[in-house]
Formats: C-alpha cells, structure tokens, sequence
C-alpha cells in the first residue's frame, strides 16, 4: 500500500490526509538544539559538515512534527563554492569583498559542478533520504537568478540595489550573461540535490519585489523560467515552489515563470491570489512570522485565519509568510503545525 504523503499531495493540488506544514527557516536559530550543535563562525562551515547539516535538519521535524525537511543550506553556497568571494557574515548575511561590477567578474564565476564542488551537500542530502520517515520528503532549494545576484552585485545585502538596477540598465548584454550564469548554478545545485533524494524544490527569489513588474518581465522571468523548464524537464515528479517576499505585484509573472506551487508573503490573502490567477491554483503560504513572536494564542487565531481563507482548498502548504524569526518560541510553532493537522485531517 502507498504510503501518503501530505506535502506531495498538496503540492500537486490532491487532497491531503492534512494540511501539510512547514517553515521556512525552520532549522535555525529559534531552536535551543540548534544553538547547542551550531558552533562559530559563517553558516557555509557549518553545511560543509554533513553530520552536522544533517542534524539540524531533522530537528525542527523532531520537535515540530512539521511535514517536510527543508534542507540545512545557503542560497551563495554554489557561488561560493565556485570561488567568487562571497561568503555569510554573521548578523549581516551574504558578503563579497570583490562585487561583480564589470564584463572581467564573468570570469570569477565558471560553471558549477556538484559532485565536486558541493559533494558536502550532496552527502547531506544522502544522509537525510535514508534517516527521514518516508511520509516526511525533503526539500531541496537555490536561490533564483535575480536574488543571486543581487547579492553578488551588491557585495552585502541592500535596501536600494542601486548597482544592481543600474547594471540592468546599462549595460543589458552582461546583465543577461550573468543571469544565464545563475540559472546554471540553480538547476544544477536543485538537480544534484533531487538526484541524492529529494523530493520537491523552492526557488528562493527572495528580494525579487523590489523590482517594477516590467524590469522582472524583462531582466528577470526569462531566467527564472529557464530553471523552473529545466527542472520540469529533468524531474517531472518534482513539484516546484517559487517564492519571494513584497511580491504581490509581480504574483502573475512569478506564476507564469511555471512552478506548481506559488509562495505568498503575508500581505496577499490566498483568496486574492486565487481570484487573479485561477481557482486550481496551489499556494505555500501565509500566516505572518509576526504573529508567532506575539504567543501561542495570537498564532492560533492568525492560523485558523489563514485556514479560513483557503477555504478547504485541497491546493495548500501551510506556513509562514517568510521565515521563522530567531526569538520565536520553538512552543508555537510547535502549536501551530498540531492545530494545522488537527483543524485540516481528513
């Protein structure tokens, strides 16, 4: 007898034994066992260990019970991997000393090969596949071309991207070459993990809404959808989440990029989304990570919210609408995803 699986259910729109859960950052700081395990230094130290990455990916599904594994990684881990120079500084997040700034940087970024490049992650991934119950996948993820970027051209993370737009608008030749680039590491980085046991994928194009819906049509869908082309090709069984934060205007075109699943932020009701696209549409998404830092009954409350506006809709991930906050407590969250079961068993 097949085993059910509510997180592949949902994510290829059947109906589910129950809602399925689970967050985005869920291995991480907000767990007291994971800073007992985590050690100093740069997160990309800690994933080149992959007892250790393995470790902190199984405890949120341990202690939460949640219904998938997101697995323990960074969105610059193939660039870095590749030697371009950056790496994630501790309370600032993704650094590079040499930004990518002209046509001379497309030589610090040759292409990526994970077997030998990333054969720590892989490893990871190995280790998880055979140590995960079976109804309990594994989520591999990259981040998109544009994020990826972003990161590079910057050198640290902005609020701005004063580099990154002036790049895209003067000089639109190279701006596609690095974003060709980009789209290799992230099929290549989501291929290799699927290929050692994962099950699904997110494609992180996490700052892509600060971008105008025409300059992502034009600098930034082409590449996006070249992933999601790939990866459908590649692994056909693999459903696809795409997600991004303060995107409500790009929601069309994110969708049109060709995930089987579309990440909402907090600011979009799934209803809404389902009106502008299409009632089938499949959703991860939304209560907002704020409510989980305000207790146990507030996220309840903004949880059965979130419920009532799927509206029983087969088509749905539970989780939040970007990632867990490192001062969350671990109780709630914990809460939250036995209220999901409860509420949504079928």
């Amino acid at each position: 007898m097949a085993i059910s699986i509510p997180f592949l259910d949902a994510a290829c729109g059947r109906p589910a034994a129950h809602t399925p859960v689970w967050f985005m950052r869920q291995a991480g700081r907000s767990l007291p066992e994971y800073r007992a395990v985590r050690g100093e230094g740069s997160i990309l130290d800690a994933i080149k260990q992959p007892q250790l990455a393995a470790e902190i990916t199984l405890q949120p599904v341990r202690r939460h019970g949640v219904d998938a594994a997101v697995l323990y990684s960074d969105i610059v881990v193939p660039a870095h991997a590749v030697g371009f120079g950056i790496d994630v500084a501790p309370g600032t997040g993704p650094v590079a000393a040499q930004p990518f700034r002209s046509a001379a940087d497309i030589d610090r970024l040759r292409p990526f090969e994970p077997e030998t490049d990333t054969a720590y992650v892989l490893e990871t991934v190995r280790l998880l596949a055979a140590a995960l119950p079976p109804e309990v996948p594994l989520l591999a993820f990259a981040g998109a071309p544009f994020t990826v970027a972003s990161y590079l051209v910057e050198g640290r993370p902005s609020r701005t991207y004063e580099h990154t737009k002036a790049l895209m608008h003067t000089d639109e030749a190279l701006w596609h070459r690095l974003m060709e680039v980009l789209v290799q590491y992230a099929v290549a980085s989501i291929d290799s993990q699927l290929r050692h046991g994962a099950r699904a994928f997110q494609l992180f194009d996490s700052w892509a809404g600060a971008l105008s819906r025409a300059d992502y049509d034009r600098y930034v869908l082409p590449h996006s959808r070249a992933v999601f082309h790939a990866l459908r090709a590649a692994h056909p069984d693999a459903p696809g989440i795409h997600f991004g934060i303060g995107c409500d205007h790009l929601l069309e075109s994110m969708y049109a990029a060709g995930p089987n699943v579309l990440g909402l932020d907090w600011r979009t009701p799934i209803s809404a989304a389902r009106e502008r696209i299409g009632a089938d549409l499949v959703v991860q998404g939304n209560l907002d990570p704020a409510l989980v830092l305000a207790g146990r009954e507030v996220a309840l409350a903004g949880t059965d919210g979130v419920l009532a506006d799927n509206g029983g809709h087969p088509g749905h991930i539970f989780n939040l609408g970007h990632g867990v906050q490192p001062t969350s407590h671990p109780e709630v969250l914990t809460a939250v995803v036995a209220h999901v079961h409860e509420r949504t068993r079928r």
